[in-house]
């Protein structure tokens, strides 16, 4: 979709060059002395017209175009379309000379969708699918070279020298071999190889020295380093043992204070629960003849009421009784009889 608008126009200035070169004929005027230069170093023989300009850059948008709408190479075919963009917007719509009011805003619209264009052409460019970058790779590898020599620099100095000194004597005797394989066959060849492993060998020779006399340095530093991380540790840690003692100190005053505080409090507490039972035996103490006399009014008063349900009840069972009796002498009677 973002292709379609650029095929179209390709094709437009292809079927019209001479109405598109009017139309940019200020931005050919302007770049023509950089395109002059240019012809001065291709192989050339003279400038191109204004005219294959123009169907230069519209195969340039056809084909970027067709590529990019393809899905062919996105990120070169944006990049290509974005650069042909630029001298289009800049030749087709100037708005800021335009004195028609009306011109002058149909212009300033088309050159903002170029410019919008331009922004869509730019993020394409930029897009890499999901694969790392050219900036990422690069500062993977800035990393990664760091990392090797932060790791050089950790390695004892002996041991680095050793290492590109064998390098370099493996390096030297691998070209001498070489050689010496080629002196037969061609001796010119041989020579030269010999030249470069002899000049070859030096250099790495050189290098080992100087890397093991890095190394050397970088070891004395780090032994500083450690030496004074040490004595600032030493010292940190007394430090923090002072610390710790006043602050041991002040938490065990602090304890034996709250301590004494719960002391005093427990003693007030049991004084004021002592006089509490001492006031309350007084109360029993004093309370103690009047619930007396009261309970030995209620069972006297309980006594007469029973005295007296239970003679009731036994002149009551008394009559029942005589009662009875009679009944029994009128039946033994009647018998009898």
């Amino acid at each position: 979709m973002l292709a379609a608008l650029f095929i179209q126009g390709g094709i437009n200035a292809l079927k019209a060059p001479q109405g598109h070169v009017e139309a940019a004929r200020p931005v050919l005027d302007a770049v023509a002395p950089a395109v002059d230069k240019a012809v001065e170093v291709a192989p050339i023989d003279q400038r191109p017209d204004d005219e294959l300009l123009i169907k230069i850059d519209a195969g340039v948008k056809i084909v970027a175009g067709s590529m990019l709408a393809l899905g062919k190479f996105p990120r070169l075919a944006s990049t290509a379309l974005a650069a042909s963009l630029i001298p289009t917007t800049l030749a087709g719509h100037r708005f800021w000379e335009e004195t028609d009011e009306a011109k002058k805003a149909e212009q300033q619209i088309h050159f903002f969708k170029n410019v919008g264009l331009l922004g869509g052409l730019l993020i394409a460019a930029a897009d890499t699918h999901g694969k790392p970058s050219v900036a990422y790779r690069g500062k993977r590898a800035a990393r990664r070279a760091q990392a090797a020599v932060l790791d050089l620099t950790q390695t004892s100095g002996p041991g680095i020298g050793e290492r590109v000194s064998s390098v370099a004597h493996d390096a030297t005797g691998a070209l001498g071999g070489v050689a010496a394989g080629l002196v037969g066959a061609a001796p010119g060849a041989g020579a030269a190889v010999s030249s470069f492993a002899q000049k070859a060998g030096t250099q790495l020779s050189a290098a080992g020295s100087e890397a093991s006399a890095r190394a050397s340095e970088v070891g004395q530093d780090l032994s500083v380093r450690a030496a004074r991380a040490a004595k600032k540790a030493e010292k940190r840690g007394a430090e923090l043992q002072k610390v710790a003692e006043k602050r041991g100190a002040e938490l065990q005053k602090a304890g034996e204070k709250r301590r004494a505080e719960l002391l005093k409090r427990t003693a007030k507490q049991r004084k004021q629960l002592a006089k509490q039972a001492a006031k309350k035996r007084k109360e029993l103490e004093k309370r103690g003849p009047v619930v007396l006399d009261q309970v030995t009014s209620q069972a006297s008063s309980l006594g007469h009421e029973l005295a007296a349900r239970a003679s009731a009840v036994g002149s009551e069972i008394a009559h029942q009784a005589e009662g009875a009796a009679k009944d029994a002498r009128k039946r033994v009677h009647a018998l009898t009889a």
